[in-house]
Protein backbone atom coordinates (compact mmCIF):
# COMPACT_ATOMS: atom_id res chain seq x y z
CA UNK A 1 0.00 0.00 0.00
CA UNK A 2 2.91 2.79 1.44
CA UNK A 3 4.50 1.57 -2.26
CA UNK A 4 1.39 2.34 -4.53
CA UNK A 5 0.88 5.77 -2.48
CA UNK A 6 4.26 6.29 -2.83
CA UNK A 7 3.66 5.79 -6.46
CA UNK A 8 0.72 7.78 -6.53
CA UNK A 9 2.89 11.01 -5.08
CA UNK A 10 5.35 10.39 -7.42
CA UNK A 11 3.06 10.84 -10.34
CA UNK A 12 1.56 13.89 -9.16
CA UNK A 13 4.69 15.56 -8.13
CA UNK A 14 5.76 14.55 -12.16
CA UNK A 15 2.60 15.59 -13.36
CA UNK A 16 2.67 19.08 -11.22
CA UNK A 17 6.52 19.62 -12.18
CA UNK A 18 5.40 18.66 -16.41
CA UNK A 19 2.49 21.39 -15.81
CA UNK A 20 4.69 24.03 -14.18
CA UNK A 21 7.24 23.81 -17.48
CA UNK A 22 4.03 23.87 -19.55
CA UNK A 23 3.05 26.77 -17.55
CA UNK A 24 4.89 29.75 -18.52
CA UNK A 25 2.39 32.64 -19.62
CA UNK A 26 2.26 33.67 -23.41
CA UNK A 27 2.89 37.28 -24.33
CA UNK A 28 1.97 37.80 -28.41
CA UNK A 29 4.08 40.43 -29.86
CA UNK A 30 2.68 41.92 -33.31
CA UNK A 31 5.59 43.84 -35.25
CA UNK A 32 6.49 44.44 -38.51
CA UNK A 33 9.58 44.08 -39.21
CA UNK A 34 11.04 42.09 -41.98
CA UNK A 35 14.12 40.20 -43.00
CA UNK A 36 17.24 40.75 -41.16
CA UNK A 37 15.02 42.91 -38.94
CA UNK A 38 12.73 40.80 -38.09
CA UNK A 39 15.55 38.13 -37.14
CA UNK A 40 16.63 40.51 -34.22
CA UNK A 41 13.29 40.68 -32.90
CA UNK A 42 12.92 37.18 -33.22
CA UNK A 43 16.40 36.82 -31.29
CA UNK A 44 15.92 39.34 -29.12
CA UNK A 45 12.32 37.28 -27.95
CA UNK A 46 14.85 33.98 -28.04
CA UNK A 47 17.15 35.73 -25.47
CA UNK A 48 14.60 37.00 -22.78
CA UNK A 49 12.59 33.62 -23.33
CA UNK A 50 15.88 32.15 -22.24
CA UNK A 51 16.62 33.95 -19.70
CA UNK A 52 13.84 32.92 -17.95
CA UNK A 53 11.15 30.74 -17.82
CA UNK A 54 7.63 32.02 -16.22
CA UNK A 55 7.19 33.84 -19.74
CA UNK A 56 7.47 32.99 -23.64
CA UNK A 57 7.19 36.23 -26.13
CA UNK A 58 6.10 35.01 -29.10
CA UNK A 59 6.55 37.68 -31.64
CA UNK A 60 4.57 37.41 -35.27
CA UNK A 61 4.96 39.66 -38.35
CA UNK A 62 1.31 41.43 -39.09
CA UNK A 63 2.61 43.26 -41.94
CA UNK A 64 3.18 46.95 -42.39
CA UNK A 65 2.34 49.47 -39.47
CA UNK A 66 -0.49 50.29 -40.64
CA UNK A 67 -1.74 46.68 -41.16
CA UNK A 68 -0.89 46.00 -37.78
CA UNK A 69 -2.22 48.87 -35.90
CA UNK A 70 -5.25 47.68 -37.65
CA UNK A 71 -5.28 44.29 -37.09
CA UNK A 72 -4.82 44.51 -33.36
CA UNK A 73 -7.90 47.37 -33.26
CA UNK A 74 -9.76 44.74 -34.49
CA UNK A 75 -8.94 42.34 -32.64
CA UNK A 76 -9.98 44.22 -29.62
CA UNK A 77 -11.84 42.70 -27.12
CA UNK A 78 -11.06 39.01 -28.50
CA UNK A 79 -9.29 36.54 -27.28
CA UNK A 80 -7.01 36.83 -30.25
CA UNK A 81 -5.52 40.38 -29.66
CA UNK A 82 -2.05 40.74 -28.81
CA UNK A 83 -0.66 41.96 -25.63
CA UNK A 84 2.14 44.12 -27.72
CA UNK A 85 1.99 45.81 -30.76
CA UNK A 86 4.69 48.06 -32.64
CA UNK A 87 2.44 51.43 -33.92
CA UNK A 88 4.33 54.02 -35.71
CA UNK A 89 5.48 57.24 -34.77
CA UNK A 90 2.65 59.09 -37.22
CA UNK A 91 -0.05 56.98 -35.03
CA UNK A 92 0.87 58.01 -32.06
CA UNK A 93 -2.10 60.07 -31.14
CA UNK A 94 -4.41 57.82 -32.92
CA UNK A 95 -3.51 55.06 -30.44
CA UNK A 96 -3.66 58.26 -27.61
CA UNK A 97 -7.47 58.91 -28.49
CA UNK A 98 -8.16 54.81 -28.09
CA UNK A 99 -7.53 55.00 -24.85
CA UNK A 100 -9.65 52.26 -24.05
CA UNK A 101 -7.94 49.65 -25.79
CA UNK A 102 -4.58 50.74 -24.67
CA UNK A 103 -3.06 50.19 -20.83
CA UNK A 104 0.26 53.00 -20.74
CA UNK A 105 3.34 51.81 -19.74
CA UNK A 106 3.65 53.72 -16.88
CA UNK A 107 0.85 51.77 -15.74
CA UNK A 108 2.18 48.40 -16.57
CA UNK A 109 5.69 48.83 -15.11
CA UNK A 110 3.64 50.68 -11.81
CA UNK A 111 1.60 47.63 -11.17
CA UNK A 112 4.25 45.50 -11.68
CA UNK A 113 6.38 46.69 -9.48
CA UNK A 114 9.42 47.16 -12.04
CA UNK A 115 12.13 49.99 -12.06
CA UNK A 116 10.85 52.32 -14.17
CA UNK A 117 12.59 56.08 -15.26
CA UNK A 118 11.43 58.01 -18.37
CA UNK A 119 14.32 59.99 -17.68
CA UNK A 120 16.72 57.20 -18.70
CA UNK A 121 15.93 57.36 -22.16
CA UNK A 122 17.26 60.30 -24.24
CA UNK A 123 14.70 63.28 -23.68
CA UNK A 124 14.13 63.64 -27.24
CA UNK A 125 13.12 60.39 -27.85
CA UNK A 126 11.04 60.28 -24.71
CA UNK A 127 9.32 63.55 -25.24
CA UNK A 128 7.58 61.89 -28.21
CA UNK A 129 6.18 59.36 -26.52
CA UNK A 130 4.81 60.77 -23.44
CA UNK A 131 1.70 63.08 -22.06
CA UNK A 132 1.54 66.16 -20.93
CA UNK A 133 1.83 65.20 -17.65
CA UNK A 134 5.23 63.41 -18.01
CA UNK A 135 4.14 60.08 -18.07
CA UNK A 136 5.10 57.54 -20.51
CA UNK A 137 2.72 55.87 -23.01
CA UNK A 138 4.61 53.34 -24.85
CA UNK A 139 7.98 52.08 -24.85
CA UNK A 140 10.57 53.44 -27.36
CA UNK A 141 11.88 50.63 -29.47
CA UNK A 142 12.67 50.99 -33.17
CA UNK A 143 13.64 54.72 -33.33
CA UNK A 144 15.42 56.65 -36.27
CA UNK A 145 15.86 60.23 -36.75
CA UNK A 146 17.38 61.79 -40.00
CA UNK A 147 20.94 62.49 -41.22
CA UNK A 148 23.21 63.54 -43.97
CA UNK A 149 24.84 60.73 -46.11
CA UNK A 150 27.41 62.27 -48.64
CA UNK A 151 29.94 59.54 -50.77
CA UNK A 152 33.20 61.03 -50.10
CA UNK A 153 34.77 59.46 -53.37
CA UNK A 154 32.99 61.69 -55.06
CA UNK A 155 33.65 64.82 -52.83
CA UNK A 156 37.38 64.11 -53.80
CA UNK A 157 36.54 64.14 -57.10
CA UNK A 158 34.89 67.28 -57.99
CA UNK A 159 37.64 69.20 -55.57
CA UNK A 160 35.70 69.12 -52.60
CA UNK A 161 37.28 68.37 -48.75
CA UNK A 162 35.66 65.04 -47.97
CA UNK A 163 36.36 65.42 -43.98
CA UNK A 164 34.05 68.85 -44.41
CA UNK A 165 30.55 68.24 -45.59
CA UNK A 166 28.36 70.96 -46.61
CA UNK A 167 26.30 72.61 -42.85
CA UNK A 168 24.26 74.68 -44.29
CA UNK A 169 21.45 74.24 -47.41
CA UNK A 170 23.22 77.29 -49.42
CA UNK A 171 26.67 74.67 -49.25
CA UNK A 172 24.99 72.11 -50.23
CA UNK A 173 23.98 73.63 -53.18
CA UNK A 174 27.48 74.45 -53.95
CA UNK A 175 28.58 71.10 -53.45
CA UNK A 176 25.77 69.25 -55.62
CA UNK A 177 26.91 72.07 -58.88
CA UNK A 178 30.27 70.73 -57.80
CA UNK A 179 29.76 67.09 -57.91
CA UNK A 180 27.63 66.99 -60.91
CA UNK A 181 30.19 69.09 -63.19
CA UNK A 182 32.31 66.36 -62.04
CA UNK A 183 30.09 63.37 -63.79
CA UNK A 184 27.75 62.45 -60.88
CA UNK A 185 24.64 61.47 -62.38
CA UNK A 186 22.81 63.85 -59.20
CA UNK A 187 24.07 65.84 -56.31
CA UNK A 188 21.54 65.32 -53.82
CA UNK A 189 17.95 63.36 -53.23
CA UNK A 190 15.96 62.70 -50.28
CA UNK A 191 13.78 59.68 -48.33
CA UNK A 192 11.16 60.01 -46.32
CA UNK A 193 10.56 63.48 -47.67
CA UNK A 194 8.15 64.83 -45.49
CA UNK A 195 9.51 63.35 -42.90
CA UNK A 196 12.73 64.97 -43.32
CA UNK A 197 12.07 68.29 -44.90
CA UNK A 198 9.00 69.43 -43.74
CA UNK A 199 8.64 67.40 -40.23
CA UNK A 200 12.51 67.57 -38.82
CA UNK A 201 13.47 70.51 -40.46
CA UNK A 202 10.66 72.79 -38.56
CA UNK A 203 12.05 70.53 -35.95
CA UNK A 204 15.61 71.15 -36.80
CA UNK A 205 15.07 74.94 -37.17
CA UNK A 206 12.60 75.04 -34.14
CA UNK A 207 9.96 76.33 -36.41
CA UNK A 208 6.14 75.42 -35.36
CA UNK A 209 4.40 72.47 -37.50
CA UNK A 210 0.83 72.86 -36.07
CA UNK A 211 -0.62 75.06 -33.44
CA UNK A 212 -0.79 73.71 -30.26
CA UNK A 213 2.21 72.52 -29.42
CA UNK A 214 2.40 70.60 -32.39
CA UNK A 215 -0.81 68.90 -31.67
CA UNK A 216 0.40 67.91 -27.86
CA UNK A 217 -1.94 70.64 -26.53
CA UNK A 218 -5.20 69.56 -27.60
CA UNK A 219 -7.20 67.72 -30.86
CA UNK A 220 -7.96 71.15 -32.28
CA UNK A 221 -4.46 71.85 -33.78
CA UNK A 222 -3.97 73.05 -37.03
CA UNK A 223 -1.05 72.66 -39.85
CA UNK A 224 1.04 75.85 -39.87
CA UNK A 225 4.21 74.54 -41.89
CA UNK A 226 3.66 76.93 -44.91
CA UNK A 227 5.48 79.55 -43.45
CA UNK A 228 8.18 81.56 -44.95
CA UNK A 229 11.23 79.67 -44.40
CA UNK A 230 9.54 76.36 -45.57
CA UNK A 231 8.49 78.18 -48.46
CA UNK A 232 12.02 79.09 -49.28
CA UNK A 233 13.21 75.55 -48.51
CA UNK A 234 10.94 73.79 -50.83
CA UNK A 235 11.52 76.80 -53.58
CA UNK A 236 15.23 75.98 -53.39
CA UNK A 237 15.40 71.92 -53.87
CA UNK A 238 12.82 72.54 -56.85
CA UNK A 239 15.17 75.14 -58.20
CA UNK A 240 17.69 72.12 -58.25
CA UNK A 241 15.14 69.45 -60.05
CA UNK A 242 15.54 70.30 -63.50
CA UNK A 243 19.34 69.87 -63.65
CA UNK A 244 19.79 66.56 -61.42
CA UNK A 245 20.74 68.81 -58.75
CA UNK A 246 17.82 67.14 -56.41
CA UNK A 247 17.03 63.62 -58.36
CA UNK A 248 13.33 62.57 -56.47
CA UNK A 249 13.20 59.06 -56.27
CA UNK A 250 9.63 58.15 -53.77
CA UNK A 251 8.07 58.45 -50.63
CA UNK A 252 9.99 56.23 -48.82
CA UNK A 253 13.35 55.14 -48.49
CA UNK A 254 13.60 54.53 -52.58
CA UNK A 255 16.41 57.30 -52.49
CA UNK A 256 18.88 55.11 -50.47
CA UNK A 257 19.70 53.04 -53.50
CA UNK A 258 20.25 56.02 -55.66
CA UNK A 259 23.12 56.76 -52.92
CA UNK A 260 24.59 53.18 -52.08
CA UNK A 261 24.43 53.04 -55.78
CA UNK A 262 26.66 55.57 -56.86
CA UNK A 263 24.23 57.58 -58.91
CA UNK A 264 23.59 60.77 -56.11
CA UNK A 265 26.63 61.96 -54.15
CA UNK A 266 23.86 63.05 -50.93
CA UNK A 267 21.12 61.75 -49.19
CA UNK A 268 19.01 63.10 -46.71
CA UNK A 269 17.16 59.69 -45.08
CA UNK A 270 16.55 57.72 -42.05
CA UNK A 271 19.98 57.00 -39.74
CA UNK A 272 18.53 53.56 -39.66
CA UNK A 273 20.07 53.36 -43.58
CA UNK A 274 23.48 52.82 -42.00
CA UNK A 275 23.89 49.94 -41.71
CA UNK A 276 22.14 48.98 -45.75
CA UNK A 277 24.13 51.66 -47.00
CA UNK A 278 27.47 50.22 -45.34
CA UNK A 279 26.49 47.09 -46.80
CA UNK A 280 25.96 47.50 -50.31
CA UNK A 281 28.22 50.97 -50.88
CA UNK A 282 31.19 50.38 -53.11
CA UNK A 283 32.69 53.81 -52.01
CA UNK A 284 33.76 55.24 -48.45
CA UNK A 285 30.86 57.19 -46.88
CA UNK A 286 30.46 59.83 -44.69
CA UNK A 287 27.54 61.25 -42.42
CA UNK A 288 26.87 64.35 -41.15
CA UNK A 289 23.88 66.70 -39.20
CA UNK A 290 21.23 67.82 -41.06
CA UNK A 291 22.35 70.91 -43.13
CA UNK A 292 20.47 74.45 -41.96
CA UNK A 293 19.92 77.63 -42.54
CA UNK A 294 22.12 79.93 -40.84
CA UNK A 295 19.97 82.76 -40.85
CA UNK A 296 17.41 81.28 -38.84
CA UNK A 297 17.78 82.08 -35.06
CA UNK A 298 18.53 79.48 -33.32
CA UNK A 299 18.99 77.00 -36.06
CA UNK A 300 20.10 73.90 -35.59
CA UNK A 301 18.11 72.92 -32.53
CA UNK A 302 17.27 69.26 -32.21
CA UNK A 303 15.73 66.43 -34.83
CA UNK A 304 12.68 64.21 -33.60
CA UNK A 305 12.32 60.58 -33.83
CA UNK A 306 10.27 58.46 -36.12
CA UNK A 307 9.85 54.84 -36.85
CA UNK A 308 7.83 52.67 -34.12
CA UNK A 309 7.07 52.05 -30.10
CA UNK A 310 5.62 48.93 -28.73
CA UNK A 311 1.66 49.46 -26.93
CA UNK A 312 0.46 47.36 -24.64
CA UNK A 313 -3.23 46.50 -24.97
CA UNK A 314 -6.04 46.69 -22.82
CA UNK A 315 -7.94 43.84 -21.31
CA UNK A 316 -5.24 41.46 -20.35
CA UNK A 317 -4.47 39.65 -16.94
CA UNK A 318 -2.23 41.04 -14.35
CA UNK A 319 -0.23 38.11 -14.49
CA UNK A 320 0.18 38.84 -18.11
CA UNK A 321 1.42 42.59 -17.81
CA UNK A 322 3.52 41.34 -15.40
CA UNK A 323 5.42 38.95 -18.18
CA UNK A 324 5.33 42.30 -20.32
CA UNK A 325 6.78 44.76 -17.75
CA UNK A 326 9.46 42.02 -17.64
CA UNK A 327 9.96 42.24 -21.26
CA UNK A 328 9.94 45.86 -21.16
CA UNK A 329 12.66 45.96 -18.15
CA UNK A 330 14.65 43.60 -20.44
CA UNK A 331 15.05 45.53 -23.99
CA UNK A 332 15.48 48.65 -22.05
CA UNK A 333 18.58 47.05 -20.49
CA UNK A 334 21.87 48.77 -21.78
CA UNK A 335 23.18 45.48 -23.50
CA UNK A 336 19.96 44.37 -25.48
CA UNK A 337 19.55 48.19 -26.27
CA UNK A 338 23.16 48.30 -27.58
CA UNK A 339 23.38 45.18 -29.72
CA UNK A 340 19.74 46.31 -31.09
CA UNK A 341 21.40 49.85 -31.89
CA UNK A 342 24.66 48.36 -33.43
CA UNK A 343 23.03 45.76 -35.16
CA UNK A 344 19.77 47.14 -37.04
CA UNK A 345 21.16 50.73 -37.13
CA UNK A 346 18.35 51.98 -35.14
CA UNK A 347 19.20 54.53 -32.01
CA UNK A 348 20.20 53.20 -28.84
CA UNK A 349 17.05 55.15 -26.94
CA UNK A 350 18.07 54.93 -23.48
CA UNK A 351 21.74 57.44 -22.67
CA UNK A 352 23.39 54.06 -20.83
CA UNK A 353 23.25 52.27 -24.15
CA UNK A 354 24.33 54.93 -26.11
CA UNK A 355 27.43 55.13 -23.71
CA UNK A 356 28.09 51.62 -23.36
CA UNK A 357 27.81 51.57 -27.50
CA UNK A 358 30.35 54.04 -27.24
CA UNK A 359 32.60 52.29 -24.64
CA UNK A 360 32.17 49.24 -26.70
CA UNK A 361 34.60 50.93 -29.62
CA UNK A 362 31.46 50.66 -32.32
CA UNK A 363 31.27 54.38 -33.28
CA UNK A 364 35.25 54.46 -33.39
CA UNK A 365 35.48 51.67 -35.82
CA UNK A 366 32.14 53.30 -37.73
CA UNK A 367 32.74 56.65 -38.03
CA UNK A 368 29.61 58.57 -38.26
CA UNK A 369 27.21 56.46 -36.91
CA UNK A 370 26.77 58.56 -33.78
CA UNK A 371 25.80 61.29 -35.59
CA UNK A 372 21.94 60.74 -35.30
CA UNK A 373 22.17 60.65 -31.54
CA UNK A 374 24.66 63.65 -31.09
CA UNK A 375 21.08 65.53 -33.27
CA UNK A 376 18.95 64.40 -30.61
CA UNK A 377 20.90 65.73 -27.77
CA UNK A 378 21.87 69.23 -29.49
CA UNK A 379 19.85 71.08 -26.90
CA UNK A 380 17.20 70.05 -24.95
CA UNK A 381 13.80 69.87 -26.92
CA UNK A 382 11.58 72.52 -27.02
CA UNK A 383 7.96 72.54 -27.64
CA UNK A 384 7.97 73.01 -31.23
CA UNK A 385 11.16 70.43 -31.41
CA UNK A 386 9.92 67.63 -28.98
CA UNK A 387 7.76 65.74 -31.87
CA UNK A 388 4.43 65.84 -33.39
CA UNK A 389 1.73 64.37 -32.35
CA UNK A 390 -1.62 64.80 -35.17
CA UNK A 391 -4.40 62.83 -35.54
CA UNK A 392 -4.68 61.10 -39.39
CA UNK A 393 -0.94 62.04 -39.13
CA UNK A 394 -0.45 58.91 -41.95
CA UNK A 395 -3.00 60.55 -44.08
CA UNK A 396 -1.47 63.89 -43.47
CA UNK A 397 1.85 62.75 -44.52
CA UNK A 398 0.88 61.32 -47.85
CA UNK A 399 -1.22 64.74 -48.71
CA UNK A 400 2.19 66.41 -48.12
CA UNK A 401 3.57 63.84 -50.37
CA UNK A 402 1.38 64.06 -52.85
CA UNK A 403 2.06 67.91 -52.97
CA UNK A 404 6.05 67.81 -53.12
CA UNK A 405 5.52 65.63 -55.83
CA UNK A 406 3.43 68.05 -57.71
CA UNK A 407 6.20 70.95 -57.08
CA UNK A 408 8.68 68.49 -58.27
CA UNK A 409 6.64 67.82 -61.67
CA UNK A 410 6.70 71.05 -61.90
CA UNK A 411 2.34 71.15 -61.40
CA UNK A 412 2.63 73.71 -58.98
CA UNK A 413 4.36 75.73 -57.19
CA UNK A 414 6.19 75.69 -53.91
CA UNK A 415 4.16 78.40 -52.66
CA UNK A 416 0.65 76.59 -53.82
CA UNK A 417 1.95 73.31 -52.71
CA UNK A 418 2.42 74.19 -49.09
CA UNK A 419 -0.84 75.91 -48.96
CA UNK A 420 -2.77 73.09 -50.47
CA UNK A 421 -0.71 70.55 -47.78
CA UNK A 422 -1.89 72.77 -45.13
CA UNK A 423 -5.84 73.30 -46.18
CA UNK A 424 -6.13 69.53 -47.15
CA UNK A 425 -4.17 68.42 -44.05
CA UNK A 426 -6.28 70.51 -41.79
CA UNK A 427 -9.45 69.17 -43.05
CA UNK A 428 -8.02 64.92 -41.77
CA UNK A 429 -7.62 66.64 -38.66
CA UNK A 430 -11.14 68.16 -38.36
CA UNK A 431 -12.45 64.73 -39.03
CA UNK A 432 -10.22 63.42 -36.58
CA UNK A 433 -11.25 65.29 -34.03
CA UNK A 434 -15.04 65.01 -34.73
CA UNK A 435 -14.88 61.31 -34.91
CA UNK A 436 -13.47 61.40 -31.17
CA UNK A 437 -15.95 63.43 -29.87
CA UNK A 438 -18.41 61.45 -31.71
CA UNK A 439 -17.01 58.58 -29.54
CA UNK A 440 -16.73 60.32 -26.19
CA UNK A 441 -20.55 61.15 -26.08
Amino acid sequence: MRTKKLCLALAAACAFAAGSVQAAIEIKWWHSMTGDLGDSVNDIADKFNAAQSAYKVIPEFKGTYGESMRAAVAAFHTSKAPHLVQISEADTATMMAGAKAIKPVYQVMAQAGEKFDPKAYIPAVASYYTDTQGRMLSMPFSSSTPVFFYNKDAFRKAGLDPSKPPETWDEVEAATIKVTDAGMACGFTTGWQSWVQLENMSAWHNLEFATKQNGYGGLDAELMFNTQIMLRHIAKLSSWVKSRLFDYAGRRNEAEAKFYGGDCAMLTSSSSAYANIKRNSRFEFGVAQLPYYEDVKGAPQNTIVGSASLWAMAGKKPAEYKGVAKFFTFISSPEIEAEWHQRTGYLPTTKAAYELTRKQGYYEANPGADIAVQQLLLHQPTKDSRGIRLGHFAQIRDIIDEELEAVWARKKGPKQALDDAVTRGNAELRKFEHAYKAGKR
